[in-house]
């Protein structure tokens, strides 16, 4: 048998890893070169952060139904050259804003505004524009990552194998977000910031290459022998031999699809997008904020080498307990015998008390920054693991032919909890600030009183997602169309 299914699987890591590379440039360049530069509070980076995620979450509710419409080798390469293409363009924001800006002629002429001043305020103004329009079209090519590769792994692999083989390729996000602080802060150091964002963003038009010339449907590509092929529609056959209709393998691509509108009219679509909406924002609150976090509470920021040093083990523990994700429940499955949706649930419960440890966070960095650095960690391995599964929960409740659509409802409904998360994450922190000693929750004081509640929502949030989604799905009902 080929193994041309895990050369797939690793162009799906690589895309992710580009992916969370892409996201991470701003906020490992925000608050020590970008803030100073265009004089940003904690306000205006919310602002940007949350807009991104509803930007996100609009483009999700399309980009599903778009790579179903497209077919996933155009889809893919469409969505990654569009985010590349505006991961790129954050470099012009800083020159762009002197056009717009009376007085100011230089990009080096606006780090020297006084700050507080009305030109100071224009120019943070101007350059939040500037870059949500970048970030806008960043979301808009983003959003179409997870369900193409969703849909991707749901082609070359049959359902037990589907929550090991996305474990793998969502290893990405934090295998990016672990190398995003040895590779962004030196750039911006060395080159500037705007360097940062023009060599990352080009990575993903390299990737384009080898997606053009790797990937085609397994039935179609020379690369997948019939043993292979087999063994990827074992589902199939298995069905028939119980006597189910199936799907012959000559007629899957005319496979009766859902209406975008219909699905909404499903338990499990709604139990799919819940478990996002409530645990999504959790993930990129850590990514967008954790390298501020480390400057805040510690005066490591993002180049410094203690800096990197907190920032690379938070997502060294991420990347290394996250792989064990989709494992757990292939174990349920071959060994104890569950149907693959009921080991998912099971191993998504045990993954969701892994966050509850970001409770510990705030009180135990009072003795050392490592503290909030592993056990930070800990919670985002929780979530990666958690997502890996719940994306597979589609799989196995949907047929091939939606699975892209439902999965950008879900990816929807993430963006609007990240949304939510990230504006009250800012506006909270400006307030907590201003307020100092004035603000309180829970012994501390000012931002770090802000910081405290924020992992509390974090730790949380995850218990409470699984048990609203066991209650939409108690056991696995597939969806019939």
């Amino acid at each position: 048998m080929t193994n041309w299914r895990w050369w797939i699987c690793s162009l799906l890591f690589v895309a992710t890893t580009v992916n969370y590379l892409d996201r991470q440039v701003l906020s490992l360049t925000y608050k020590e070169f970008i803030a100073p530069e265009f004089h940003w509070t904690d306000a205006d980076y919310g602002t940007i952060t949350s807009l991104f995620s509803i930007f996100y979450a609009i483009a999700c509710l399309f980009a599903g139904k778009f790579v179903d419409w497209m077919g996933t080798k155009k889809g893919y390469l469409i969505a990654i050259g569009v985010w590349s293409l505006g991961a790129v363009m954050h470099a012009g924001c800083g020159v762009a804003t002197t056009w717009f800006v009376d007085g100011v002629d230089s990009v080096a002429a606006l780090r020297a505004v006084e700050a507080g001043s009305n030109v100071a305020l224009t120019i943070s103004t101007v350059s939040v524009y500037l870059f949500l329009l970048c970030r806008g079209i960043l979301a808009l090519g983003e959003s179409g990552n997870f369900p193409a590769a969703i849909k991707t792994t749901a082609e070359y692999f049959p359902k037990k194998d589907r929550a090991f083989a996305t474990s793998i390729f969502n290893a990405g996000a934090s295998v990016g977000a672990l190398a995003a602080p040895l590779l962004i802060p030196p750039l911006a150091k060395n080159f500037g910031w705007e360097m940062a964002f023009i060599i990352i963003g080009g990575l993903g038009f390299l990737w384009m290459f080898f997606w053009q010339f790797m990937y085609d449907k397994p039935e179609k590509s020379k690369h997948v022998n019939e043993a292979e092929l087999a063994y990827i529609h074992q589902d199939d056959e298995i069905a028939g031999q119980a006597g189910n209709d199936v799907t012959p393998d000559t007629d899957r691509e005319s496979e009766k699809s859902i209406p975008m509108l219909q699905c909404f009219r499903y338990r499990q679509t709604w139990s799919f997008a819940i478990g996002k909406f409530l645990t999504d924002g959790v993930w990129w609150f850590f990514l967008f904020w954790a390298p501020a976090y480390f400057q805040d509470q510690f005066n490591a920021p993002a180049s410094s080498p203690l800096g990197q040093g907190l920032i690379f083990t938070l997502y060294a523990i991420v990347t290394v307990i996250s792989l064990f994700g989709g494992y757990l429940p292939k174990l349920f499955v071959e060994k104890k015998g569950m149907n693959p949706y009921n080991g998912r649930m099971l191993a998504m419960l045990i993954f969701a008390f892994f966050p509850l440890v970001a409770l510990a966070a705030q009180p135990l960095g009072a003795y050392s920054p490592w503290w909030p650095a592993i056990l930070i960690g800990i919670a985002g391995a929780g979530h990666q693991a958690w997502s890996a599964n719940i994306f597979s929960t589609v799989g196995d409740m949907f047929p091939k032919s939606t699975i892209a659509s439902i999965t950008g409802i879900g990816a929807m409904a993430g963006g609007i909890g990240s949304m939510i998360i990230q504006k009250v994450a800012g506006n909270l922190f400006t307030y907590a600030e201003g307020q100092g000693a004035a603000f309180h929750f829970m012994g501390f004081e000012g931002k770090p009183a802000g910081y405290f509640i924020m992992f509390c929502f974090c730790g949380l949030a995850y218990l409470t997602g699984w048990m609203i989604m066991k209650a939409l799905v108690p056991k696995y009902k597939p969806v019939e169309v």
